[in-house]
């Protein structure tokens, strides 16, 4: 995680110019951004310590000074949540090893849902259930009950980035993707030590120049609420709400839930994709 440290950091550097910090530029510059000494001028601390905390030869920095180099580098509150998890990985807890399954309670609560497009995931976003209107909305190409297994449970940020049927399902996909990425930088910086999450970013980065291009800016954003557009080949364009909801327990699983505005053009569609008929055709 000394890596993931140090890229952040001077991802961030590099989007600061001296003039936007206030300081007066000297000398040509090699790269661009705030060079390592400004930083430690600015946050208050040694250009040694700030140098180590970079190349990860510290993890004891303490809150006090990771808030002033937050502070600094004008991150916004997502950033310096990733920033304190990835200069102090050995202090996350160590997640439990696959298979994953959704509580049965999770399973009956989205099956009940009428109106709403619900999914049940866990923090790689594999799918781990969803009911009708879900799988309908996002992947009715997918069997409907694929995410009772482990073989055959499809993955939303692999099909967003590798699967035709999900590109052409979001007219606004490259904005989508950079909000994947930032999401699942996130959840990395949180749990460095997960092996399947750690897989589904090296396969990503090998099968689509997109999602490598975007992993390497290290973008950071807690998607939990917005609006998407959507494409969809039956029913045409939707613009529905999003709201992702974290189960309060220890197992990072999340329920990802969409709704159209009542009374909407969305809503009608939205009615007509949750018929029988739609379900039956798939």
């Amino acid at each position: 995680m000394s890596t993931e440290l140090g890229d952040f950091l001077r991802t961030r550097r590099a989007r600061l110019t001296p003039a936007d910090v206030g300081l007066t530029s000297f000398g040509a510059r090699r790269v661009p951004g705030l060079r390592r000494e400004e930083l430690a001028q600015l946050a208050g601390v040694s250009i040694t310590y700030y140098t180590r905390l970079e190349q990860g030869q510290s993890q004891n920095a303490s809150d006090d000074v990771l808030d002033a180099i937050a502070r600094a580098l004008r991150l916004d509150d997502d950033e310096t949540a990733h920033l304190r998890d990835v200069a102090r990985p050995t202090r996350r807890k160590r997640r439990a090893v696959r298979p994953e399954a959704a509580r049965s309670g999770v399973v009956q609560l989205i099956a009940a849902m009428d109106g709403v497009a619900a999914v049940a995931m866990d923090r790689c976003s594999d799918v781990l259930a969803w009911n009708a209107l879900g799988h309908e909305l996002l992947a009715s190409h997918y069997a409907l009950e694929s995410p009772a297994s482990v073989d055959t449970r499809p993955n939303l940020t692999r099909m967003l980035f590798l699967d035709p049927h999900t590109r052409e399902l979001f007219p606004h996909w490259e904005e989508e993707t950079k909000r994947s990425v930032a999401s699942l930088r996130l959840v990395a910086g949180r749990h460095p030590d997960d092996r399947h999450l750690a897989e589904l970013i090296g396969e990503l980065s090998m099968k689509s120049t997109r999602f490598s291009a975007l992993w390497s800016r290290h973008p950071v954003l807690n998607c939990t609420s917005g609006t998407k557009v959507f494409a969809h080949p039956t029913v045409g364009r939707m613009d529905l709400q999003f709201e992702v909801f974290q189960l309060p327990d220890d197992s990072a699983h999340r329920v990802l839930m969409y709704s159209a505005e009542p009374g909407s053009g969305s809503a009608a569609a939205f009615r007509l994709l949750g018929r029988p008929a739609w379900h039956s055709q798939g």
